[in-house]
């Protein structure tokens, strides 16, 4: 059944489907970057407030700012913006159409759609999900970079931006003209702080060009921080099959694991929808939820998906059911990161530890190595060597995450241990793979990348412990060196 408004009633027995009148909804939300991660997370939270009548002036508009998101409308278009979210669990799965958006922006040049749509006054919460790598941060501090080309292109061509942030400030500019107030702005991706680097990032682009602006969004536009977390595979083939085998034509379904989180502090300067109705928890303690979460889940997943791609592992899974990356995962994690987490009300550091050890073993969830291991670049910077630089300071064990350095650089070499090539998988992959290559000589020579590393390499006990772990990596293998290193 061709998934569509006109086709809702006639889903297959056990899919749920939306019980609101979605011709009724009206905007509230436009989100920039309407990939798998939104319509299974935010999307879901949203929909489910509509299915108890609740929210329903807070429909979500999508959007993007680049080519290829153009692709992503047409297929969403055709079927009336709905989607098919498949839960994966080992006991079965089950699947729901989520009926939260409305419509999704034309790609325009110069973002002119876009700018229209956010200078719409229902429009009341900006939010996005661009990745970690997608807000011009300086990987070594982590600080708006001012220098990008796209931002300069922006600060010089206010009205006809390329970037997300660009068109939010065109945006602000039209409507403090207007009278008609700020709208929130809300990050939704996995950075330390979200909130505080969007801030950082919009004021700082409309400083570029309009410091009057920018005085005006420090003082009446709000930027949330946030932590979501929901593990959401990529579709690919085998995800629209798997919609069909349930007898739903979607041409983008979404599969997801049976886990939700979203934590988010109550800043909202146009009002929000009431999220704590369905789960979310609205909370001021947010860095010590996001501090947990990024560290053990986002960092647990990059420690092990550099090996098990290196070993030509196809999915998490199948790396947590190899024995040596299952125990390098626990014991960086229980031994390396735990003694610096913050405990939360809900669920002690420990207990949290075991959830992720069970959501990544997860049988069901085909959640490709090569998924995780992308954009490496970004994600350790954010994920991994914040808790390198935490235990150096306080002078704790470090010696599995230099190993996960040394496992990171050995990926980036580019050739498995099958001798089989692992194909470009970073945005700077060209860098990265010239010092992966220059380390196998001299190991400094990858922590000599002071763009990432900053002055983690000035660490001698760090620095001689990676030297140490990759010169073995190439003489006696993965699964052995990571032996070495759990058998202790």
């Amino acid at each position: 059944m061709k998934l569509s408004n006109a086709t809702l009633q006639e889903m297959p027995e056990g899919v749920l489907v939306p019980t609101y009148d979605r011709a009724a909804l009206t905007p509230g939300i436009v989100h920039i970057g309407v990939g798998n991660f939104h319509r299974a997370h935010q999307a879901w939270y949203l929909h489910r407030l509509m299915q108890l009548g609740k929210a329903l002036d807070w429909a979500i508009i999508g959007a993007g700012v680049r080519d290829y998101d153009s692709a992503q409308r047409d297929k969403l278009a055709a079927q009336d913006y709905l989607t098919t979210l498949i839960e994966l669990d080992p006991s079965g799965s089950s699947a729901e159409v989520v009926g939260a958006m409305v419509d999704f922006v034309s790609i325009e040049e110069g973002n002119r759609a876009l700018i229209r749509q956010l200078s719409d006054p229902r429009i009341r919460i900006v939010s996005l999900t661009v990745t970690e790598g997608g807000y011009f941060l300086d990987p070594a501090d982590k600080r708006f970079s001012r220098t990008h080309p796209d931002i300069q292109h922006d600060a010089v061509n206010r009205d006809t931006p390329r970037t997300a942030f660009g068109a939010i400030v065109a945006a602000l500019k039209v409507r403090r003209a207007a009278a008609i107030g700020p709208f929130t702005c809300m990050s939704c991706d996995n950075l330390p702080g979200n909130g505080r680097i969007l801030k950082e990032v919009v004021i700082g682009l409309a400083k570029l060009s309009a410091p009057d602006l920018a005085q005006w969004i420090a003082e009446t536009v709000s930027f949330p921080n946030s932590m979501v977390d929901c593990i959401v595979p990529a579709t690919g083939p085998g995800e629209v099959a798997l919609a069909q085998s349930i007898g739903i034509g979607d041409a983008a379904p979404v599969t997801h694991e049976n886990f939700r989180q979203w934590v988010i502090e109550d800043d909202f300067c146009a009002g929000r929808p009431p999220l704590e109705d369905v789960g979310v928890t609205v909370s001021d303690r947010v860095y010590d939820y996001e501090a947990m979460k990024l560290q053990l889940l986002n960092g647990g997943h990059q420690v092990i998906a550099a090996p098990a791609e290196i070993l030509g592992l196809h999915t998490i899974a199948d790396a947590m059911r190899t024995p040596m990356i299952k125990a390098l995962f626990r014991k960086v994690a229980l031994e390396e990161i735990l003694p610096h987490i913050t405990p939360v009300p809900e669920i002690s550091p420990e207990a949290y530890v075991d959830l992720i050890d069970a959501r990544f073993s997860n049988p069901a969830m085909v959640d490709t190595v090569r998924r995780v291991a992308f954009d490496g670049s970004s994600r350790h910077s954010g994920a991994v060597l914040p808790i390198i630089r935490t235990a150096l300071a306080a002078g704790t064990p470090t010696n599995g995450l230099a190993l996960s350095q040394a496992l990171w650089a050995r990926m980036c070499q580019g050739v498995r241990e099958d001798g089989s090539t692992i194909k470009a998988n970073d945005p700077d992959w060209a860098r990265l793979s010239e010092a992966a290559n220059a380390a196998k000589q001299t190991p400094q020579a990858w922590l000599e990348q002071r763009h990432i590393y900053g002055d983690i390499a000035d660490s001698g006990g760090f620095s001689e412990a990676f030297s140490r772990f990759l010169a073995q990596l190439y003489s006696d293998g993965v699964e052995a060196t990571i032996a070495g290193y759990v058998d202790g």
